[in-house]
């Protein structure tokens, strides 16, 4: 009997949410008229019960009062609402109508209007009438709500933080018609027990019961401003309930206005490190920036691209953004120049297309804007890619640096810091030991160097970056599996795309000149682990002999070329502090000049020909910790076999291919 009444009910309310805006329109109207005669009857009587005349008495007080309120709340739009969408504008709309409604009422008494009311009911029926318009509208919303044929289909969902932006999170689930919100979980003590627009709110410690009891499989964490620390106890709390974990973005993207309090995330793998950032030094953000003129090479990548971010809001004068990729190019500079318009930032943003191989380009580029301090962001960072494409790995990272630095010398720049990576130290690959080599490039120079300050900085991998695992796992995961892992122990450091380019611009303003400035990368992560945690915060189960069953299958597909299974930070253990808790300053050997200059002219030759066992060969001398094992893995080398070296090794001119922009701008640009 009670289904048969449930979906009679829910019937007649889709019939009546099907009429004709008008129509609905005109049913209100009747509703409001109707409901309004007989609060005036009832506020009549309770106030004055003896009156005389009584029928002829409230049918006028009755006519009058719909006179005046009816065009008061159509005046204030209360007939053109959405009903099914009220909320707490609509609320404020409501009130203020009322209240000038029982005014005029009033002011109609005082002036001995006749209207068949009297002072004091013209009190009562304020209240009655602000309820019943109110509560009207709110109980044909919650009506429509309830008995929306959608809602069975709704996914149940707890939301754990009952605070402002998890009231806010309710008020635009019950509006998506996606997700039928059922409880609250807030450590709060004061709140347990109570409601939250109807939704009641429970212990932390009764979460696991609440997901059992109520058949959840989607918990929405509404703690945009807890810490990262305080994330991670949350997910690892919930992580064993094999529920999908969900969240909303941090403060710090809200406030930046990248997301707001509705957008639903995967939960952030930042929260799996659990660790916070340290707050910065504003003095050392300040002192290479503030004021003056900056340039990023490799503007629109993973690290360039933050650290433009990062640097457009520390004021500087000028923003110099160099970037091979027109793409990337455009994209970042559409970004930073909205962000500039909507906070007011007077910075001149100059987007550039250039490589950074072409060392007089960057030099003009330099001179021309006054660049005072450069971030060299630009390399190719992929390791299969670079082992695969080996010269222009080695022109892009090592060539490039030594004629951005060589333009920084020639241009006066005051400080000039590298990018690096921890897989320069101890490099098993190419894209490591060009890092490196790049590394003593710089050393080299700052020996020549009475202006520029030349320094590294050297950190692991980066979340969410561009060819890291985390967004892969992400997309893999979505396509129903398998995850690929390269293999079951590999662990890499990890830190996030923000904090590392704090870090940076912090570690470059404490350079001296040569230094090799070390991030703190925190504890290693187990990447089969993180592929795990992934998986299982998405609501699935991993697949696996154990549990034929699970959902995603996660395949081991053997360390790719040149990959180690772990990454280090330093060569040897000579490091000292710094300033920041968080930045380590390493004493590590380095070459003379003269012998850097003498590899590089030999690295031009072996790249001018295209010649990968003399270009390797050139690398393993700069950097002695390096050594190829196996073959030359470079895709064109072992397909054409580009060049043939006589027995003595040197490549006359005859035999000599000549790129068109390789060859002679080596021999020009080597002085």
């Amino acid at each position: 009997m009670p289904n048969s009444s449930h979906r009679r009910s829910a019937s007649a309310l889709r019939r009546l949410a099907e009429l004709p805006r008008s129509w609905k329109r005109l049913f209100l109207l009747a509703s409001d008229a109707i409901a309004l005669s007989a609060a005036v009857l009832l506020a009549d009587l309770l106030t004055d019960p003896l009156a005389h005349d009584a029928g002829l008495i409230h049918a006028y007080a009755a006519l009058s009062a719909v006179l005046v309120f009816i065009p008061v709340l159509g005046s204030f739009g209360l007939y053109r609402s959405v009903v099914r969408y009220v909320g707490m504008h609509v609320g404020r709309q409501i009130l203020a109508a009322v209240s000038i409604a029982s005014f005029a009422l009033m002011l109609l008494t005082w002036a001995g209007v006749p209207n068949g009311l009297h002072a004091n009911a013209v009190f009562v029926f304020w209240a009655f009438a602000l309820l019943y318009v109110a509560g009207s509208r709110i109980a044909i919303r919650n009506a429509i709500y309830m008995l929306s044929p959608g809602l069975g289909r709704a996914e149940r969902v707890i939301i754990f933080g009952a605070g402002e932006a998890g009231a806010r999170l309710l008020a635009g689930l019950r509006e998506s018609r996606r997700y039928n919100p059922v409880a609250f979980v807030d450590d709060k003590k004061t709140l347990h027990g109570r409601q939250i627009n109807g939704i009641d709110v429970h212990a932390g410690a009764d979460l696991a019961d609440l997901v059992a009891r109520l058949s959840v499989r989607l918990v929405l964490i509404a703690m945009p401003a807890a810490s990262r620390r305080r994330r991670q106890e949350i997910i690892e709390a919930v992580e064993p309930l094999g529920v999908r974990v969900q969240s909303l973005p941090s403060l710090s993207d809200m406030v930046s206005g990248r997301a707001n309090v509705n957008e639903l995330r995967d939960v952030d793998v930042t929260d799996l490190l659990g660790r916070d950032p340290v707050p910065p030094n504003p003095q050392l953000l300040d002192s290479c920036i503030r004021g003056k003129s900056v340039m990023v090479t490799g503007a629109g990548g993973s690290i360039g691209s933050e650290l433009c971010r990062q640097i457009l809001a520390l004021g500087p004068r000028r923003l110099v953004l160099f970037e091979m990729s027109e793409l990337a190019l455009y994209t970042i500079n559409q970004e930073l120049q909205g962000i500039a318009k909507q906070g007011g930032l007077q910075v001149e943003i100059l987007p550039l297309l250039g490589n950074a191989h072409h060392r007089y380009r960057v030099r003009e580029v330099m001179q021309s804007c006054g660049v005072q301090t450069v971030y060299h962001a630009a390399a190719y960072k992929h390791v299969p890619m670079v082992e695969h494409s080996m010269i222009e790995g080695l022109h892009n990272n090592v060539i490039s640096t030594w004629y951005s630095a060589e333009a920084a010398l020639e241009a006066g720049v005051e400080t000039f810091v590298l990018i690096s990576t921890d897989k320069a130290v101890n490099p098993a690959n190419i894209m490591g030991a060009t890092k490196r080599f790049a590394e003593l490039v710089l050393q080299g120079i700052q020996a020549r160097s009475t202006k520029t300050r030349f320094c590294m900085v050297r950190f692991g991998n980066v979340l969410d970056s561009s060819g890291s695992v985390v967004p892969l796992f992400r997309e893999q995961i979505r396509k129903g599996g398998p995850v690929t892992v390269t293999h079951p122990d590999v662990i890499r450091y990890f830190m996030t795309i923000p904090e590392a380019a704090q870090l940076v611009i912090q570690a470059g303003a404490m350079g001296k000149g040569g230094d090799v400035f070390v991030l703190d990368m925190g504890n290693p992560v187990r990447i089969d682990d993180l592929a795990r945690r992934m998986i299982s915060l998405m609501g699935l189960t991993v697949r696996n002999e154990a549990n034929p069953d699970g959902d995603i299958e996660i395949q081991y597909t053997g360390l790719r070329v040149a990959e180690k299974l772990y990454e280090e930070l330093l060569i040897g253990s000579n490091v000292a502090g710094t300033d920041h808790p968080r930045i380590m300053r390493a004493i590590e050997h380095s070459l003379p000049w003269d012998r850097i200059q003498q590899l590089l002219d030999d690295l031009l030759i072996a790249l001018a020909n295209f010649d990968c066992r003399r270009a390797a060969a050139r690398l393993s001398d700069a950097v002695a910790e390096y050594e190829m094992k196996g073959e030359i893995q470079d895709y064109v080398w072992n397909r054409k076999g580009l060049v043939t070296l006589p027995p003595d090794g040197k490549v006359s001119m005859i035999n000599r291919r000549k790129p068109a922009d390789a060859a002679p701008g080596a021999q020009a640009d080597k002085h």
